[in-house]
């Protein structure tokens, strides 16, 4: 590699360093998505209103993970049931559960953008959309109407959203708490329109903010607008239960596991099941009729007896007794070198002692042994009567070893 080379495969290696750290170091931008979740620090999450809520109420603070209709199945939860989120698709049975749990006495807080049609429909109510023709932004200007909560002054949401109110009210019977309109470089209500309002139901309330962004990070941390939000939950009775749902959020935490998203559709379920089944099935039935015979390996067969039991007939046919019991001399050595673990090089009164403690034999027993042993390696000859004395006298010691009398 030339000189020139190694300085464009350095300066190449360099800048990608300086890529990697920059991309690395670099300021993570804001996520503006409308998530709600009482988990996400995000401008609009409600990390802090949980929070303070938790904090304020305390015991009477409670949160609800499940769906609605499955909470409500409890006959004997009273008190608020607060919903807030972007926008509530809150399904027909599932509302007229919560309808008529209002109606026994008990408060729904509901703030989004939208609304169940149901919802609408039943307190004959519509909405509409504000905006201005000159202005290619939509920034809220928020009051309230109890000359008690409203403040010096309307309160400025510096950013372009949505703006949504209620039209064609009941006067009657439903009473406008807020208001809002257009930012137009001041903060004043040109036209004001209701986005906050209470609506009376059977024995309990119903009240309905259309401004969600009110109870987010953003508007909470800005300024004094929190007192805005505080005199928007001044409505609600905070000696009663309070429950906060967790299941209508759009940053909701969801099962993304494909197993769980199977188990969960009931069709998918039993199809899983089904071929689970049939797999099972399959190695039973299938995969034991196609299993190749294992071949039976016999074993070698130990040949050592036949083997000695055939050089001792050659010896006895021969009539060398003497190399007979030389042999079996030699095995017995072999078997207090394998059975009682001693070395047999040297054969003394320490050597004895050893074996007759290890074999279980007394000490003039196996000297006695020793010395016979000792008597026939030195003769030259030996009788058929003293070769199975022999035999006699070490398959005793070896039984008593063994344990066998």
């Amino acid at each position: 590699m030339t000189k020139l080379q190694k300085i464009v495969l350095f300066s190449l290696l360099l800048l990608v360093a300086l890529l990697v750290y920059a991309e690395a170091t670099k300021k993570q931008p804001i996520s503006w998505y409308p998530s709600y979740s009482r988990v996400d620090k995000i401008p609009f999450g409600t990390y802090v209103l949980h929070d303070l809520l938790r904090d304020k109420l305390d015991e009477t603070f409670i949160e609800q993970n499940r769906p609605p209709f499955e909470v409500l199945e409890d006959t004997t939860l009273t008190g608020t049931y607060f919903f807030v989120n972007n926008w509530l698709s809150i399904d027909r049975t599932e509302m007229d559960r919560l309808l008529a749990w209002a109606e026994k006495g008990n408060t729904i807080f509901l703030s989004a953008n939208s609304f169940n049609a149901r919802l609408l429909d039943t307190l004959s109510l519509e909405m509409g959309t504000a905006y201005r023709l000159n202005n290619l932004t939509t920034e809220p200007v928020l009051e309230l109407a109890n000359e008690n909560l409203k403040a010096e002054q309307p309160y400025h949401i510096s950013r372009d959203l949505t703006i949504r109110h209620f039209t064609d009210l009941d006067t009657l019977s439903q009473t406008v708490l807020g208001v809002v309109d257009t930012y137009a470089d001041s903060l004043f209500l040109a036209d004001p329109k209701p986005n906050f309002i209470k609506a009376p139901f059977g024995d309990g309330l119903i009240y309905l903010h259309a401004q969600p962004e009110i109870f987010t990070n953003y508007f909470l941390l800005e300024n004094d607008n929190s007192r805005y939000t505080e005199g928007v939950l001044a409505y609600i009775n905070t000696a009663a239960p309070f429950y906060w749902d967790n299941h209508y959020k759009s940053g909701k935490p969801i099962q993304t596991n494909p197993l769980h998203i199977l188990l969960n559709n009931r069709y998918l379920r039993w199809a899983y099941y089904f071929m689970l089944i049939g797999a099972v099935l399959f190695v039973l039935f299938e995969g034991k009729r196609k299993q190749r015979v294992v071949p039976v390996v016999t074993l070698p067969a130990n040949k050592t007896f036949e083997y000695t039991r055939t050089i001792a007939g050659m010896y006895w046919d021969q009539k060398d007794y003497k190399a007979i019991a030389d042999k079996q001399i030699i095995l017995f050595m072999e078997y207090i070198r394998t059975r009682l673990r001693l070395p047999t090089e040297t054969i003394n009164n320490r050597f004895i002692k050893s074996v007759a403690a290890r074999s279980g034999n007394t000490e003039e027993d196996t000297k006695a042994l020793f010395t016979f042993m000792e008597q026939i390696q030195n003769s030259e000859k030996i009788t058929p009567e003293i070769l199975s004395k022999l035999n006699s006298k070490i398959t005793t010691y070896k039984n008593k070893t063994d344990g066998k009398s």
